[in-house]
């Protein structure tokens, strides 16, 4: 079963661009990914020009044939240019209240934004507010402790 999220981005009006994530929409997956290879904000757009996606990767450029049969490792994998899927797949701009709204969260099990150069996740069943990304998140250190961020 799928853990469906969507991406977005705070414009300079206030606005919100985002898109759906069809995989592994959990902070440590998703979210991790978004940290670790999405912080800068001109590749946040890229990302958002390519609308709904199956699951988000490090690039989202291939280096080579990349389609929904044969994916390329690493890259982002969208409806669209991917699975050459034309309806309702596009990247859609709505206020903050319209994002997290019914229409956009039903079924969908975290909310991200990028605010401030910041990555924040809403968990819409926990329903506990905006918190920032790296909180869920958790590194190794050696001999094979963990620490949270």
């Amino acid at each position: 079963m799928a853990t469906r999220s969507r991406i977005g981005l705070m414009l300079e009006n206030g606005t919100i661009k985002h898109s759906y994530c069809h995989w592994d929409g959990y902070p440590t997956g998703v979210g991790k990914t978004l940290v670790e290879h999405y912080s800068n904000i001109e590749k946040v757009k890229e990302l958002l020009t390519f609308g709904d996606m199956s699951f988000l990767a490090p690039n989202i450029t291939p280096n080579g044939f990349h389609n929904f049969d044969n994916p390329e490792k690493d890259v982002t994998l969208f409806y669209n240019r991917d699975r050459g899927e034309m309806n309702d797949v596009d990247s859609v701009t709505t206020s903050m209240n319209e994002y997290i709204s019914a229409k956009y969260s039903s079924g969908i099990d975290y909310l991200y934004l990028l605010k401030d150069g910041n990555w924040l996740l809403l968990n819409t069943y926990e329903n506990t507010g905006w918190e920032p990304v790296k909180k869920y998140l958790s590194y190794t250190l050696t001999e094979g402790l963990t620490c949270s961020i």
